[in-house]
């Protein structure tokens, strides 16, 4: 027993060390206390956010967990995790529309946490690099405006509306009775958090703003609205009472709140890998993350994500390994502990503040400063997504701007000339794997070589097979070689696009040959009978000279049409440039 015991600690030292645990410790400790620091106000001011009633509680609650647990066993070393701004507007959205036991909410976060688990498991998590920036700016900057609209109202000391549209609706009578208190409070933070770096980086602005106006409103004894209550000690389980048709309701909210923390939390962990110049694990991080949320939802905690704002801050102040995250939770712990009945004190507006300029930090500004100077089809995304992200749904606007950007990417690819085509004649002189015919005559001029370019897939399959049979007309070349060398892919689409070109040219007695097929291609044209198949396996050849030496004999063997006093094929492609098609 005693030896088991030892091999278990032995092997849990081994693997610290492998993890880099205690590697950077004065780093860390300072970088995840500051992080801490840093992650108090924005929880606070998260989980009010929320609209739950105890939300600043549940805030720290998520801050603690979803921190701890992504620390640990997440991917990314350096990330801190805790409530976020997309996390906490989906939140707010279920929140308004459920009535009744509030558990249900928490719910939704334990089984988003399930699903983040799951994606980890089929390994989802790869796919974020293949989000375009548009769809990822647009994204964030339609976040940013929710969290702004939405804080609006609490600026001016007016209870926030739950919904973007009716923010914007109230926006005029909110701001026709303004309470100059609670306006000046939140002024005031929004002043100090961007004055704060001017004068000293050693203290996050933001709790330099926090301390000094809530300080402020104390000892003025402001009349206005404060966070209240929080309670003290550790959290208790928050399950509730099953009910089949309030679980049926969370299920569709949990997926979205899982895809949205997943690709939040995956972005942050490429800000950090840039940062750190490491590489993060995605499905590590994903699992990380789900179990954090699964722990967060069951004790009545928000949701939480790898937070880029902590997360830079955590870096830039020492921060590397796991046990940064794991500080930064345990600063938060000490509060639930014995600081509660201080932060209850901090002004609803003075979060307001804070939360404003998180929302002005999110918001993508470059990306729309640069809006009328990128390409039009990526400003439409971007713009596209943010107008959905802000009055639809969060994982509405990325599936749209997702579909729009392949679709964008499909019509850029299909307008490239996908192939060039050109009697041999035309080619002897530019192209180095034409070989020396002794005496050709005119038979080069009855042979056609087309060059394909790229990748031959749905999108450019049609116009490709289209163009080439107006090239050539009713009079096609008595041999073509179709030169494949430079093909990496080709997908159904266009195996079978080629494959009816053949047809088509085979019914007017011209030989097609193939030739430099790549190992891809060469499998897929296999599988679907093209080539062997529709062109027998003679005729599949390894060399482009080898090709051209086959056209030219077949040629030969079989007459010249120039020399039976027709009209030489391909005329229309007789300059040595050759046409594009």
């Amino acid at each position: 027993m005693v030896e088991t015991i030892k091999n278990a600690v032995d092997a849990l030292s081994n693997r610290q060390k492998e993890e880099g645990w205690f590697n950077n410790l004065r780093g860390d400790l300072f970088g995840g206390l500051t992080a801490g620091v840093v992650a108090l106000p924005l929880a606070l001011g998260f989980g009010v956010a929320s609209g739950l009633e105890n939300g600043a509680a549940a805030g720290l609650y998520g801050a603690f967990a979803v921190g701890l647990l992504a620390a640990i066993f997440g991917g990314t070393p350096s990330q801190v995790s805790g409530p976020t701004g997309p996390m906490t507007v989906v939140v707010a959205g279920l929140t308004a529309s459920l009535t009744g036991d509030p558990k249900w909410v928490f719910a939704m976060v334990a089984l988003s946490g399930a699903f983040q688990m799951l994606f980890g498991a089929l390994r989802i998590g790869r796919y974020v690099h293949y989000i375009p920036y548009p769809v990822v700016s647009g994204f964030m900057s339609g976040i940013g405006v929710i969290i702004i609209i939405l804080q609006l109202a609490q600026l001016v000391g007016h209870t926030p509306e739950k919904s973007v549209v009716s923010a914007v609706r109230h926006i005029p009578h909110h701001f026709s009775n303004i309470h100059i208190a609670p306006l000046l409070l939140g002024l005031g933070t929004i002043a100090i958090i961007y004055l704060t770096p001017r004068i000293t980086k050693a203290v996050p602005g933001t709790l330099v703003g926090l301390i000094v106006m809530s300080l402020l409103s104390v000892v003025l004894g402001l009349d206005v609205a404060r966070i209240g209550k929080i309670p003290e000690g550790l959290p208790s389980l928050a399950l509730p009472e099953w009910d089949w048709s309030q679980a049926q309701l969370i299920i569709v909210p949990a997926f979205v709140l899982a895809a949205v923390g997943s690709i939040d939390s995956l972005l942050t962990s490429l800000v950090a890998d840039a940062m750190t110049k490491t590489n993060h694990d995605s499905e590590k991080e994903l699992f990380g993350q789900g179990l954090g949320n699964l722990f967060s939802g069951l004790i009545g905690g928000l949701p939480g994500a790898g937070a880029t704002m902590r997360t830079v801050v955590n870096i830039k102040s020492g921060g590397r390994g796991k046990l940064s995250g794991v500080v930064h939770s345990l600063f938060l712990l000490a509060v639930l502990l014995g600081l509660g009945p201080l932060a209850g004190q901090i002004p609803l507006s003075v979060l307001a503040g804070i939360l404003i300029t998180v929302g002005i930090g999110i918001v993508d500004l470059e990306g729309l400063k640069y809006v009328f100077r990128v390409p039009r089809g990526d400003a439409v995304v971007m713009l596209t997504v943010l107008v959905l992200t802000v009055f639809v749904d969060l994982l509405w606007a990325v599936g749209a701007g997702m579909v729009m950007a392949s679709l964008i990417l499909v019509k850029r690819l299909a307008d490239m000339d996908p192939a060039t085509h050109s009697p041999l004649k035309d080619l002897a002189a530019h192209r180095p794997w034409i070989p020396d015919l002794e005496q050709p005559g005119e038979a080069m001029q009855d042979v056609a070589v087309v060059e394909v370019h790229g990748s031959l897939f749905f999108g450019n399959a049609g116009p490709l097979r289209r163009k080439l049979g107006r090239a050539w007309g009713d009079r096609p070349a008595k041999a073509l070689v179709l030169h494949l060398g430079d093909v990496q892919f080709i997908d159904q689409s266009g195996a079978y696009a080629l494959r009816d070109l053949i047809e088509e040219l085979q019914a007017h007695g011209t030989l097609v040959l193939l030739c430099e097929l790549k190992k891809e291609p060469r499998e897929v044209l296999e599988r679907l009978k093209v080539a062997p198949g529709k062109i027998p396996a003679e005729h599949v050849v390894d060399t482009a000279e080898a090709a051209v030496a086959h056209a030219v004999a077949h040629v030969r063997e079989n007459g010249s049409a120039s020399a039976e006093g027709e009209a030489a094929p391909c005329s229309a492609a007789s300059s040595p440039a050759s046409e594009s098609a």
